[in-house]
């Protein structure tokens, strides 16, 4: 019996998907102490907006999770503030979009501002107001000793010095970040903005570096989906399910290779990753078609449609920096 956690759950979307998938009786048969479990010890989630909490005790109602009268598994609140006080099997989680964490008061005019808010924890590896990278290191804290960990992050997470240097470098030698899963734009977060699933297995402590070698897998290069037309489907996933081998992840074979440079699954040393610049893991080798190949170009309607999502998402970059200025700049 596994503890799951999601520390920014929203409406609980994957305790659900997490609960569907136990409770099958083709996958598992479970006993009357094992569904008490499922029920009631299984799950632990935190939600900051009052709103979507609400949501979230529906959901859970509506499933048989927890017992709305008594005790429930999700928390209102910022998981941030603190270290939990309990650890858990598995992290599945989806941090909010945006790279500040940011709180809002009342100044001595009546005014409502906002500030940066950096969290000082003493179990984080560093200050960072960049809230993806809290979250990284709030699920290293949720995890035992042998907990594993699925988390979605923009591509700043993979790339980004400073702050973001010493999360991945902590992570590659304090846990096993075996695998990155790119996904194609506009996936997980609003139109234009790129995201990754890392998955990572946390270790007990050891002198030793724990991460060996990173999989990466390309599912963005090249591929084109759209919320009508072309929608993404469980289908789409299926090779890299494939290639992922969660029976035995040790059995893994890459697909790419010198003799077939567009292979998606790519195994890299961790040598090789922190001989990269800023020890980086956003790793691409696939070839754009669309900016060699000009009769293999997408669509109009999906050409533009990729348009409209990078200004889109320029303009939004914009917008924060604007804010952020005129929240620092003094009457």
């Amino acid at each position: 019996m596994k503890i799951i956690a999601d520390p920014c759950c929203s409406s609980v979307g994957f305790f659900l998907a997490a609960q569907e998938y136990i409770a099958h009786p083709e996958r598992y048969t479970l006993d009357r102490e094992q569904k008490e479990f499922l029920k009631n010890q299984t799950f632990y989630g935190s939600e900051i907006v009052p709103a979507t909490y609400k949501t979230a005790l529906m959901n859970l109602y509506l499933h048989n999770i927890g017992d709305i009268y008594g005790t429930v598994p999700v928390t209102l609140g910022d998981a941030l503030l603190t270290a939990p006080g309990y650890r858990v099997d598995y992290v599945l989680t989806n941090p909010p979009f945006g790279k500040k964490s940011s709180i809002t008061f009342t100044n001595e005019e009546g005014e409502q501002e906002e500030e940066d808010l950096v969290y000082n924890r003493t179990d984080f590896w560093t200050t960072s107001s960049n809230k993806q990278l809290n979250f990284v290191q709030h699920i290293n804290t949720l995890l035992n000793a042998r907990g594993k960990a699925a988390v979605v992050v923009p591509d700043n997470v993979l790339f980004e010095g400073g702050a973001g240097e010493t999360v991945r470098r902590k992570l590659l030698e304090t846990t096993d970040l075996h695998t990155i899963l790119h996904l194609p734009t506009g996936i997980f977060y609003k139109p234009g903005v790129k995201a990754n699933v890392i998955f990572f297995d946390k270790r007990p402590a050891s002198p030793e570096r724990q991460t060996k070698e990173v999989w990466v897998y390309d599912f963005r290069t090249n591929i084109h989906f759209t919320l009508k037309q072309h929608p993404m489907t469980d289908a789409d996933l299926e090779d890299f399910i494939s290639c992922f081998h969660p029976e035995n992840r040790h059995q893994r074979h890459e697909t790419w290779s010198e003799d077939h440079p567009d292979g998606r699954w790519r195994k890299f040393t961790v040598q090789e990753i922190l001989d990269r610049d800023k020890a980086s893991l956003d790793i691409f080798w696939i070839k754009d078609k669309s900016l060699a190949d000009l009769d293999s170009l997408p669509a109009p309607d999906v050409l533009a449609l990729d348009i409209i999502e990078n200004l889109q998402s320029a303009l939004d970059g914009f917008q924060e920096l604007l804010m952020q200025q005129l929240n620092t700049t003094p009457e």
